[in-house]
């Protein structure tokens, strides 16, 4: 029996061959597009979860509150962890880590490494990171101990064993011994490091103070809590822990801190405090609803395909009825026809799957899964996906068929009913609601990013090479000899560049009531020529000069237009000639600059300080003329080989550099048009097979209507109508569903555009083009055929 019901199956399938190319394709690719984002979002749901004690690690944050401000950060002071630990019993361990980017050299290899981290040794007993040679409790344990991954060891060591060995560490080249390899640190861990430095280099040999500084933010912490704890019981026990420690300071300072604990599985996902690596939980239901309304639009194609031509079958059913089939055999033949198609579509999605898999990880820019059967169990639930949409498809047609009468049929009565065309209509209506959503999603996409990408920054970033010179002795004669090179045209020192983070400083800064005002702000430490290189505008003051460099490298600060409002002054001419206090420096505010976004566009613009500080500048921003950009280079590269020959020639554009801070919205930006397209093209298909069924079904109208003189765009026209008010329909749903969507989206970023009306318009009067388009070629076609053949045919 089975095997009868599958030679029918395959003989139906070949019979109808554009309808099954059709059904299984739109099944194909919804199913391939299904399983790409599927992989996505379990991989993104899945950070920090291969960690076997996740669930007893927490993040210990801060808040900072000063009279200013309240700070929300991830860091805590370096004195907080080990006193945390000696305090309470329900803490079993912790680990600080802090990123860093070294020099790293071995004889003539050397390589400026910036994917490195400082670690406690307790690293490898609170995370599930692998070591493959030495001890995981001793390999971080003394000071200058380094461990590399698989894959940096082999840029030093090759195959050669390199534990015991030596490599030296930063400008001042610090002898620093291998310890230990390490398994390359998980691509699902928003930790991660490609060299490890003990924490003890920093705590006990460059500022062995460090671990005293209450005040001192700047190190991201780790708490393993003992099983059984309740962490947020823990969590209430922090302050009274603080004012114990740092009571006094805090009050004297007036910068009071509150200690909580986040968990570790929440940290990648929903923190809002940022960290190593972040991801977007909104983008994570974006895509998860995405990845639904594709499947959705492939079953409504397929059940839509399915139903349809199953009426041309009735005759079929009706002699096997007669002759005695059951209404159950007949059933589960429909049935089975369905599911096979699935199956063939489920084949089909595995080959497409492995060829577009490294594709797919390039464009969401990790990877993803190194191969589909990396997971099994992905697999199977692809399976059983593709066998309950074919028995869902199957179970409408069997049931409407198996119900009626044969003698009906047989006498030509049967019709498919008005219920069944207004299930194909509700089904067409859904599919492109949901293409008309995702066309519109894609416009408001790519316009936010362009306006993040166009938007004036208050700043000059073209042009613009940046290197780090690790404050290498030689770095002034480098910076005088490059002053020399025909296209360059300014040179600066900095200790930062907009997009490439800053210093928190505490600060004292007379407000407009004349008192000293304490807050944490950002700080650049700047050259003379930096605001004038960088196009920063002065709207109140003057800028640093070398006319007043005795005082400007002691007493001088500039602050924006941001920090005068804090303080409390209506004008940023107000803000000139008052006091400042600042790490150590005491002076007056010489000039107020223009905010300009020193941030990613998705945050806003904060207070910002700058200061001639000399001693403190490692960056050098070098402007170039573009017209001979490679020989330029080429002469740049030969006086740094010359004035600082022991790091490696290394630099960046700063505009690819503050652009890649919108790298990952740019991913999403390009996943969400793609797979768009991909739905659009779906419903595309399933609309060409409906389009082609009812030009089936009213072949003969249509040849009367010929022979009786209806031109061809009369006839096209009647064949489209009907179609395109569902789609108007769909549209009129669509707006107000994508507007809702799309505003959630924009409410991540402190700079957004408006959604502007012509958007939905642009989406609407495209989806009528390409609906059209697709029901016109199969209008078009029988609208020009002899009207004699089909008469005939009847």
């Amino acid at each position: 029996m089975l095997k009868n019901h599958f030679k029918i199956a395959l003989r139906n399938l070949w019979k109808h061959k554009v309808f099954s190319f059709i059904n299984i394709t739109g099944l194909s690719i919804g199913i391939t597009a299904c399983f790409f984002i599927s992989m996505y979002v379990a991989f993104e749901l899945s950070y920090d979860k291969f960690n076997t004690k996740a669930d007893r690690i927490y993040r210990l944050v801060t808040d900072i509150k000063t009279p200013s401000e309240t700070i929300n950060t991830d860091a805590t002071s370096w004195a907080f962890a080990p006193n945390l630990k000696a305090d309470f019993p329900e803490i079993e361990s912790f680990v600080r880590v802090q990123r860093q980017d070294f020099l790293i050299r071995k004889d003539n290899i050397k390589f400026q490494e910036d994917n490195c981290m400082l670690a406690d040794s307790s690293l490898f007993k609170v995370f599930d990171f692998k070591l493959i040679k030495g001890d995981p409790k001793t390999a971080l344990k003394a000071p200058t101990s380094v461990i590399f991954s698989e894959t940096a060891v082999k840029k030093y060591f090759g195959d050669s064993d390199p534990i015991g060995k030596t490599v030296l560490i930063s400008g001042d080249a610090v002898p620093a011994q291998v310890t230990g390899v390490m398994k390359d640190m998980p691509a699902n861990s928003q930790i991660k490091a490609d060299v490890l430095l003990s924490m003890t280099s920093l705590t006990q040999k460059f500022r062995p103070d460090i671990d005293t500084q209450w005040g001192n933010y700047g190190a991201n912490t780790y708490l393993l809590l003992k099983p059984g704890v309740n962490a947020k019981s823990l969590q209430t026990k922090f302050p009274a822990f603080v004012e114990k420690h740092n009571g006094v300071d805090a009050r004297r300072n007036k910068m009071f801190a509150t200690l909580l604990l986040e968990p570790l599985k929440d940290v990648y996902l929903h923190s809002t405090r940022g960290g190593q690596e972040t991801g977007s939980m909104s983008n994570v239901y974006i895509f998860s609803i995405v990845a639904v309304f594709i499947l959705l639009i492939a079953c409504i194609n397929f059940i839509n395909l399915t139903t349809a031509r199953s009426v041309e079958r009735a005759k079929e059913v009706g002699i096997r009825k007669v002759v005695g089939a059951a209404k159950g055999e007949l059933a589960g033949q429909f049935i089975g026809e369905s599911v096979v198609l699935c199956i063939i579509a489920f084949l089909i999605t595995l080959a497409l799957s492995a060829l577009l898999l490294p594709t797919f990880n390039q464009l969401s820019g990790k990877v993803i899964s190194p191969g589909i059967f990396s997971n099994s169990s992905y697999i199977l639930i692809l399976f059983v996906v593709a066998v309950i949409i074919g028995v869902l498809a199957g179970i409408y047609p069997a049931a409407v068929l198996t119900s009626f009468k044969p003698v009906m049929v047989l006498k030509g009565r049967f019709s498919a009913g008005t219920k069944g065309n207004l299930l194909r209509k509700s089904l067409v209506i859904v599919q492109f609601t949901v293409s008309i959503v995702l066309i519109i999603g894609t416009i408001i996409v790519y316009n936010q990013m362009n306006f993040m990408q166009n938007r004036d920054l208050g700043f000059s970033k073209d042009q613009m090479l940046v290197f780090s010179t690790d404050n290498d002795s030689g770095k002034q004669a480098f910076k005088q000899a490059v002053d020399g090179i025909p296209g360059v045209k300014a040179t600066t020192f900095s200790s930062s560049v907009p997009g490439g983070g800053y210093n928190g400083a505490y600060s004292e800064i007379e407000n407009n009531k004349g008192d000293l005002q304490v807050a944490n702000l950002a700080l650049y430490f700047v050259d003379f020529d930096y605001i004038k290189q960088f196009g920063i505008k002065m709207v109140a003051g003057r800028p640093f000069s070398r006319d007043f460099i005795s005082t400007d490298t002691s007493q001088a600060m500039i602050i924006n237009e941001e920090a005068a409002k804090l303080f409390g002054y209506t004008s940023p001419q107000q803000a000139v000639g008052r006091r400042f206090k600042q790490w150590g420096r005491e002076g007056k505010i010489v000039g107020v600059m223009k905010n300009f976004h020193y941030k990613s566009l998705q945050e806003k613009i904060e207070p910002l300080t700058m200061r001639v500080e000399l001693n403190a500048l490692s960056l050098i921003s070098i402007k170039v003329n573009t017209a001979n950009l490679k020989g330029t280079l080429a002469d740049i590269e030969g006086k740094w080989k010359q004035y600082i020959p022991n790091k490696p020639f290394s630099y960046f554009f700063l505009d690819e550099f503050f652009d890649r801070q919108y790298r990952s919205e740019q991913r999403f930006g390009k996943l969400f048009f793609n797979f768009a397209i991909l739905a659009i093209a779906i419903s595309c298909l399933g609309l060409l097979g409906l389009a082609s069924y009812s030009t089936y079904q009213r072949t003969r109208e249509i040849g009367i209507r010929k022979v009786l003189g209806a031109s061809t765009p009369g006839i096209v026209n009647m064949l489209s109508t009907d179609f395109m008010k569902l789609v108007l329909i769909s549209f009129f749903i669509a707006t107000p569903l994508a507007w809702y969507f799309m505003h959630k989206w924009l409410q991540d970023f402190a700079y957004r555009i408006d959604i502007q009306w012509w958007v939905f318009l642009v989406a609407g009067v495209l989806a009528m083009i390409i609906a059209l388009t697709t029901i016109s070629f199969q209008a078009i076609r029988a609208a020009l055929a002899n009207p004699v053949k089909s008469l005939r045919s009847e």
